[in-house]
């Protein structure tokens, strides 16, 4: 084998030195990369309880005679779409759900809805945050896998601003 003066190309340590750069750029740039999607997922699940209120708002006033629906009663109605239009939604990593009841002589109608994310822990966690927002429309939120409820929205959760 002849091995010529002025060899071109790049050394085995050369090598290695590049890949443990990159390594150490990836180390950095994934747990970022993850929280952003995590951040993402929440705020796509806020907007969705938003719409939601807006669709129980329309509902309430057209079809149904001054009562609330649940989800497939709002994909009925042509209020939501049909990923939403499900008991047991999930969208963008989280699981929404509504509960309505009807009104009474001594109490108004009613709904509850909640966005709990499908994996709340772990690097692969699609949200650390669960959400819940009734007819008032002030959204509610709780760290963890459990929503906040109607009783506890004004003790334990905290309102989005």
């Amino acid at each position: 084998m002849q091995h010529r003066n002025g060899q071109q190309g790049f050394s085995l340590i050369e090598l290695l030195i590049v890949v443990a750069i990159i390594g150490i750029i990836a180390a950095i740039a994934i747990p970022n990369l993850l929280a952003s999607r995590r951040a993402a997922n929440e705020a796509s699940a806020i907007s969705t309880l938003r719409t939601i209120v807006s669709a129980e708002a329309t509902y309430q006033s057209t079809a149904g005679a001054g009562q609330y629906a649940t989800l497939p009663g709002l994909a009925a109605a042509g209020l939501v779409d049909s990923v939403l239009g499900q008991n047991n939604a999930a969208k963008s990593g989280y699981v929404f759900n509504v509960s309505a009841t009807a009104s009474t002589a001594s109490s108004p109608a009613q709904f509850d809805a909640t966005a709990v994310p499908q994996n709340p822990t772990g690097l692969t966690a699609t949200g650390t945050r669960s959400f819940y927002t009734n007819e008032q429309g002030v959204i509610y939120f709780l760290s963890g896998g459990t929503a906040p409820t109607r009783t506890t929205s004004g003790s334990d959760g905290t309102p989005i601003q």
